[in-house]
């Protein structure tokens, strides 16, 4: 298409978004007009390949938004491809559209939510892996891989997450992902850190050994395309990045380079002098996107499945015993859950597996040893790595993550995204509570549950032994969404059989024999309610009063969803409750316990939550669990006071 036909495009894209933002009376059309050419060149200038039909086919190029609050500008571009109506348009941010404030799966050429500044480039980096991998395990013939494009602003420069995902992609020659740095100068407030100094961005891509291209004018069509023509035949195999110097509020003199106009829509008086400087604007423009060449399957596929499967089927029978722990008694759920990993891979050539940096310690280096191809390395960089496994879920991967619970906290915001992205990630928490022992507080993961629980949507496993471990990871696979397992450092006695049967919105019930009169005595029925560590400890008191009370504990396995059904029976007819947690008071099991007990108005004798009301310290964990009086001891010592 001719430059004249794409500035056409440039006055078409400009009006709908000040005329969008206008009707809706909020927005950001000046960070949308900064970035107008960049994507006219990207999409319109024939570099972007999608089958618009189909925009979830793993053999399109993709685009995330990471400058979510340019949502506008993306919504116009697919009005100019016609899969948006002039009408729909104008129901931006409006209550119950698709086209909301900041981007979301909602639309249905987004993949993820992006809007929390700095993690875009993380998200595409995952994604650009997960393509490769695909391409290499299923032995496709390619000619040209499909790409990720991230646009960015350069205010989102200053977090470190964006450096984190450069370095790595660097690290794993990310060559198929294209960071596209829309440097307009102006933040929300204020000026950038760096303005237009556009070297200075430059020096910092290429220390970490990125291919760059600087366009001096942001805005320059024919230099836009001739820089997308140079990184459509590089050779060079590593991630590449165009810095744009633009400006903010391009192409509307009263706009161009103002501060405080960010995050500001145009009043009628405004918008009528905006579109008079526009001029004539052609509504008749119609353009269809490029369409992926689809890849040739090597011949040998097949051969390579029936292969694969029969290896399989050997590694089953010589390797069955490689994790024997039949003369084992007792296990780590940590150990447990990355031995379970091995077994996953295995089966599913779709789990993949990524570590920060502590899988010798949550035992993910055993799937690393075993299928190295499907492991990936993300360092001591938690956010980057929520980010990444995101864009891995989004190409239809398996993910399993994990580091220490404490650090997780580090990532809400991340995981929080992938919850809004309709994400597919599996989260494991190790060294939870105050049982870890002797590391001290800073490694004690005791808000986890909290965070998991404030999400919309999530579901929560915390398994006590290696058998539930071993259920609830296999669960996990399959179930899509968030899902959290919770892991403790400390090897726990096995208590399950293999045969036992585990689900979500599930629990485990034991009961002892009552003691005579036991079940007479309202104060002497007592249901421990307890997960993880505290089981063992609920089940030493349930065993140590077994002459004087009638007492069920509960294995609450699964803390979210809830096993509703099994718990309102039990408290009818145990109305005295205890909840025992290896966690912080507000947010964890007996938040979950108490608003059950409070909605479903059931009536209780009493109620007791014992959980971790002081700031830990470093002891070894018996010590720690008494202190915090969720011991054995101290259970036993509340069971005692009830009247």
């Amino acid at each position: 298409m001719i430059e004249n036909e794409l500035k056409k495009i440039a006055k078409l894209l400009r009006y709908y978004v000040l005329v969008s933002t206008a009707e809706a009376g909020s927005g950001h059309p000046t960070s949308c007009l900064s970035s107008v050419e960049l994507l006219i060149g990207l999409f319109f200038g024939g570099f972007f390949q999608q089958d618009i039909k189909n925009p979830k086919d793993i053999f399109n190029d993709r685009f995330i938004l990471s400058k979510g609050h340019s949502a506008p500008l993306l919504y116009s571009i697919y009005t100019v491809l016609g899969k948006v109506k002039k009408q729909e348009l104008m129901s931006l941010r409006k209550f119950g559209s698709k086209l909301e404030g900041h981007p979301t799966p909602k639309f249905e050429f987004v993949d993820v939510a992006t809007g929390s500044l700095g993690q875009g480039l993380s998200i595409g980096l995952g994604m650009a892996m997960g393509i490769k991998l695909k391409i290499k395990s299923q032995k496709l013939k390619v000619d040209e891989e499909p790409k990720i494009w991230v646009l960015m602003g350069d205010s989102e420069m200053a977090e470190g997450q964006v450096w984190e995902a450069v370095q790595l992609a660097s690290y794993y020659n990310v060559s198929n992902l294209i960071a596209l740095v829309d440097i307009n100068r102006l933040g929300q407030s204020r000026e950038t850190m760096l303005g237009w100094q556009i070297e200075d961005y430059k020096r910092r891509f290429e220390a970490f050994n990125w291919q760059t291209f600087i366009l001096k004018d942001g805005h320059n069509l024919n230099e836009i395309l001739k820089t997308f023509e140079k990184i459509k035949n590089s050779q060079v195999n590593k991630p590449k990045v165009v810095l744009a110097k633009t400006i903010k509020g391009k192409g509307i003199s009263f706009l161009e380079n103002k501060n405080d106009w960010h995050g500001r829509a145009l009043n009628k008086d405004q918008l009528k002098l905006a579109l008079n400087e526009l001029g004539k604007i052609d509504f008749n423009i119609r353009f269809q996107l490029k369409k992926p060449e689809k890849y040739q399957i090597n011949d040998e596929k097949n051969a390579d499945e029936k292969v694969f499967a029969i290896i399989n089927k050997l590694e089953n029978l010589v390797d069955s015993k490689d994790f024997n722990t039949d003369e084992k008694k007792s296990m780590s759920t940590r150990e447990a859950y990355g031995r379970e990993l091995v077994e996953l891979g295995k089966i599913d050539k779709d789990v993949v597996v990524l570590d920060a940096e502590t899988g010798n310690s949550t035992y993910e280096n055993l799937f690393q040893q075993k299928y190295p191809e499907r492991f990936f390395q993300i360092f001591i960089a938690e956010q980057n790595m929520v980010s990444i496994g995101l864009g891995l879920s989004k190409i239809g991967f398996k993910v399993y993550m994990s580091t220490f619970a404490a650090f997780l906290t580090r990532a809400f915001d991340q995981i929080r995204m992938a919850h809004y992205s309709n994400a597919n990630l599996k989260i494991a928490g190790s060294h939870s509570g105050v049982s870890i022992g002797q590391d001290g507080a800073s490694q004690m993961g005791l808000e986890d549950l909290a965070m998991f629980n404030s999400l919309a949507k999530s579901v929560i496993f915390y398994p006590s032994d290696k058998t539930s471990t071993q259920k609830l990871t296999q669960l996990a696979k399959d179930t899509d969404g968030i899902i959290y397992l919770r892991l403790t450092r400390g090897e726990t006695p096995i208590i399950y059989d293999e045969s036992e049967e585990f689900e979500i919105g599930g629990c485990k019930v034991h009961k002892l024999n009552p003691p005579v009169g036991g079940q007479k005595q309202k104060s002497k029925r007592i249901l421990l309610i307890a997960a993880g560590i505290t089981v063992f400890e609920a089940l030493k008191a349930q065993k140590i009063l077994k002459d004087d009370y009638d007492i069920v504990v509960v294995d609450l396995y699964c803390i979210r969803p809830l096993d509703e059904k099994t718990l309102k029976k039990l408290i009818k007819n145990y109305p005295n409750v205890i909840v025992v947690e290896d966690h912080y008071q507000y947010g964890g099991i007996g938040s979950v316990v108490e608003k059950f007990i409070l909605e479903n108005n059931l009536k209780i004798n009493t109620y007791i939550h014992l959980a971790c009301k002081k700031i830990p310290m470093s002891g070894k964990p018996e010590e720690l669990l008494e202190y915090e009086e969720i011991d054995y001891k101290s259970i036993v010592k509340n069971i005692r006071l009830i009247k």
